[in-house]
């Protein structure tokens, strides 16, 4: 992974000083509440509902065991005691007292992190997927060019109060695990009939109030223009997007109302001008960002482990969680395990300060000191020996973290909601968990594979858009009230689910969701996937399910309640 030169300490440095002294101006009330929004959402803090909350930048996803261990002494000394996954392989903290954010933006540094543009209508983190370089179906390892994003984008004083929020997302794997198609620019890496690397680009994706899958404008960049490419893209953006209204301000809107021929054609004026210029890539930029990520130091091993074997074959609960939670490597006798962090009772994406110590211990006896956390709010350990999969299983039985769920019902995205959020008009929190204890295990290895995506609000941190089943908690006459969606997917066929009806209570979700189960198990063919089944056979029958076949009136009012 990345490791920072004395160029990018002392950078962190002076930002950290920077910002100690607009928080003590604004505690002393020399700075109004207007002055000091944009300092703090440029590094990292929101005003929630009941505190704080600062988003730390996991650069691509990628953590170290160091790292870590720094992240869960913040938590156990500068908040409650644990942390929060997101859906952009970032980290939250909740609970933070302003007047020590400072203190807490020093302890990242010292470990090569920070809070710098993860809020703020900025560029983002740069994502991708959290199988990045030891996925055995990759087409090229999408990190070193999330590393380059990221330095071209970091302070880039152009973009650094863009209309609003921008988010990029990578992907080199043929199976996008990375929501490519819902970002604001979406990149592909291809290859031509020559065999050259270049990226197939999408532009104005996005979820929250108008979901919009990302248009193609260009089929294939040649790599060394990927920089400019970009810079054409966000200077069109920035002059010609919406800021007189935060709704209409995402570069989807701005597609949308241009048209996307009409888009392209500007993109492509803007790069003519640059294309050859100072940002153009060379091939010893790109090695040396490709060698920040080279491959550890793997053992010559069997293909077949014969311990692994023996291990399949006398234990049944680690044969399911193999099966479930374990993914094929690039190199022989090596594994990717994904470590679920969707056990029931736990609010899914959390982690308390003693898990997270013990995923770094883990981490440095299994994985080479290194985990990613995935967009789906769980924890990836990249290189782990085919030989010493059933110690780590056991290993995590001891923290609570070797659920098998891995893709099933009860893995959900769940943003924290009206628990935390000021924004959200329901809570999440509680209906994963009703959902979650209405299904018994062998209940969800019948229903197989299906996701579910729960949004306290409709800035859909939740990625209920693009759930096979999305909950949405919607606020009707100041009560809770979660309206449901069904036929979204984030992958590769990238679908916005729609709408089955009018909303339904907290305490009807469980049995909504029963019932949604109960019709895709009588209707699917054998080995069909839950979304094959809802394309087949189409929503009514999911509606009769839900509201009564007689009871057609109630359900066409739809998304007005």
């Amino acid at each position: 992974m990345y490791r920072y030169d004395n160029y990018d300490h002392q950078m962190l440095a002076d930002r950290v000083a920077q910002f100690r002294d607009q928080t003590s101006r604004y505690l002393a009330g020399q700075l109004s509440d207007s002055e000091f929004l944009p300092l703090r959402l440029q590094n990292g803090l929101y005003v929630q509902r009941l505190a704080p909350m600062l988003r730390i930048a996991i650069p691509y996803g990628m953590l170290s065991s160091t790292q870590l261990r720094k992240l869960a002494h913040i938590a156990d000394y500068y908040d409650k005691g644990y942390a929060h996954l997101t859906t952009r392989q970032n980290i939250q903290f909740n609970w933070p007292a302003l007047a020590e954010v400072p203190d807490i933006l020093a302890h990242l540094a010292e470990v090569e992190m920070h809070a710098i543009q993860t809020s703020g209508n900025c560029i983002r983190n740069t994502t991708t997927d959290q199988f990045a370089g030891v996925s055995a179906d990759e087409v090229e390892d999408a990190r070193a060019y999330c590393e380059i994003i990221r330095q071209w984008s970091t302070f880039h004083p152009e973009f650094a109060y863009l209309p609003r929020k921008f988010k990029i997302a990578v992907c080199g794997t043929r199976r996008d695990q990375a929501a490519t198609q819902v970002h604001d620019i979406g990149l592909y890496i291809v290859r031509n009939d020559a065999g050259d690397i270049g990226f197939r680009v999408l532009v104005g994706g996005g979820l929250g109030r108008t979901p919009v899958i990302g248009s193609e404008i260009c089929e294939f960049l040649p790599q060394q223009h990927l920089l400019s490419y970009l810079d054409a893209i966000l200077r069109v953006y920035n002059r010609e997007g919406r800021r007189d209204n935060k709704y209409k301000a995402r570069i989807k809107i701005l597609v949308k109302e241009s048209g996307v021929d009409n888009f392209r054609d500007k993109v492509e004026a803007e790069w003519q001008a640059i294309k050859d210029g100072p940002m153009t890539l060379t091939q010893d930029e790109v090695e040396r960002c490709r060698a920040f990520f080279h491959d550890p130091a793997y053992k010559d091993l069997p293909a077949q482990s014969d311990t692994l074997k023996q291990a399949l074959s006398s234990d049944v609960m680690f044969a399911a969680w193999y099966q479930q939670n374990v993914a094929a490597h690039k190199k022989q006798g090596y594994a990717i395990v994904t470590i679920c962090v969707k056990k029931t009772g736990f609010a899914p994406g959390d982690l308390d300060s003693a898990q997270m110590r013990f995923v770094a211990d883990m981490a440095d006896t299994y994985s080479f000191g290194e985990m990613r956390i995935a967009h789906t709010q769980n924890i990836v350990f990249a290189d782990v020996e085919q030989d010493q999969l059933y110690q780590l299983w056991q290993n995590l039985k001891t923290q609570s973290l070797e659920a098998d769920n891995l893709g099933l019902l009860n893995d959900m995205i769940c943003c924290p909601g009206g628990d935390f959020c000021a924004l959200a008009n329901a809570k999440s929190i509680p209906i994963a968990e009703s959902i979650q204890r209405r299904f018994s295990h062998e209940e969800l290895r019948d229903i197989g594979s299906v996701s579910l995506n729960i949004s306290g609000c409709m800035n859909a941190c939740g990625h209920h858009h693009v759930g096979n089943i999305g909950i949405l908690g919607v606020d009707k006459k100041g009560e809770e009230y979660y309206q449901v969606s069904l036929g979204g997917s984030a992958d590769n066929n990238t679908a916005l689910g729609k709408i089955v009806g009018p909303a339904f209570s907290q305490d009807e979700i469980p049995v909504v969701i029963e019932k949604i189960v109960a019709v895709y198990k009588k209707s699917r063919e054998p080995q069909e996937a839950f979304l094959n089944t809802y394309n087949r056979i189409g929503m009514e029958p999911f509606k009769d399910a839900l509201y009564g076949s007689k009871d057609k009136s109630r359900s066409a009012q739809g998304a007005a309640s």
